[in-house]
């Protein structure tokens, strides 16, 4: 989400090209399934120098028909910044190994081409978030879908949820790195000052210029304030929150807490997870977190492995 995110993506690239050799891409367990999982930067930095965002593995097979097991199609959301082919490199095969069907869709790029999404104002966003689970629901002959979201990809579809009649058409929510309150709230009150000063948009216009979403990140915004005025929590939507004390983009990382949520923070019972806002969508953990939100009655096991920032599950 916001500048920083870029620089998470593609400003962090070459340090971590120089050391990602030592990562993990593929554990041995994700072997022998159909699709291979990466648990690292590795597939998310070639999918990043892609010249056109592919689909993720496993994901937008039109002919895919819900299972009895799993009846509601996965739509994964990306950050801001990012695409569907570099933020969903691990969560589409994971899933699509598990038996859903998975779509994944690339929403408000303000450019030519695919490459950096999310820069419209998320009301737009929404509005082509609508149009692609039309899509999904119709070439699957689904009811309703599951929502996994990562970033500003849990925040723009709140939008869609309250004003555009998602909620209709929602079962679960799982939101990595959600930030309903904003970010820059505390300990730093950026967006107090900002309001105390009277600059707030005067301080964003030149930034929505690039990016139209950009200043509804910050606490405070009206685009917040209208979530939160309209119930940030819709009913009917089963959420599960998973947030990283070491998230560096939304601070604090607690404006991700929902009441009537699921809250997990996977540094609870794992200190050694070191994720930050971008390696917790490429770790073992979080899958398995995603995993048992979506069916939590055949809940497995978490695992507890080291994760580094940016980096993702080390070598042991």
């Amino acid at each position: 989400m916001g500048r920083g995110r870029r620089i998470g993506y593609v400003g962090g690239a070459a340090l971590v090209a120089a050391v990602v050799a030592g990562l993990a891409v593929v554990p041995a367990s994700a072997q022998e399934r159909d699709l291979p999982v990466p648990y690292g930067a590795l597939a998310t930095l070639a999918a990043q120098a892609s010249p056109a965002p592919a689909d993720p593995p496993g994901s937008n097979d039109d002919d895919c028909e819900p299972s009895a097991a799993h009846p509601d199609p996965v739509v994964l959301v990306h950050g801001l910044g990012a695409n569907k082919s570099v933020n969903w490199q691990t969560m589409s095969p994971l899933l699509a190994n598990e038996g859903y069907c998975v779509f994944a869709l690339t929403y408000g790029t303000a450019l030519a081409g695919e490459q950096v999404g999310g820069l419209l104002p998320m009301e737009q966003s929404a509005e082509q978030l609508d149009a692609f689970v039309d899509g999904v629901l119709e070439a699957t002959g689904a009811e309703r879908v599951d929502l996994v979201g990562h970033s500003e990809g849990t925040l723009m579809p709140q939008y869609w949820l309250q004003f555009l009649g998602g909620d209709a058409v929602t079962d679960d929510y799982v939101a990595v790195t959600p930030l309903y309150d904003g970010t820059l709230a505390d300990p730093l009150p950026v967006a107090a000052l900002a309001d105390a000063l009277g600059v707030r948009d005067v301080a964003g216009a030149p930034v929505a210029l690039a990016c139209g979403s950009c200043p509804q990140f910050i606490s405070g915004s009206d685009y917040l304030e209208r979530m939160a005025q309209a119930g940030t929590r819709v009913e009917g939507v089963d959420y599960t929150t998973i947030m990283t004390r070491y998230d560096q983009l939304v601070v604090p990382y607690t404006s991700g807490e929902l009441e009537g949520a699921t809250n997990i923070v996977v540094q609870d019972g794992c200190e050694i997870d070191l994720s930050d806002h971008l390696s917790i969508i490429f770790s073992e953990r979080t899958g398995a977190l995603i995993l048992n939100a979506l069916d939590p009655e055949n809940a497995r096991d978490v695992p507890c492995r080291p994760v580094l920032p940016l980096l993702g599950n080390e070598v042991i």
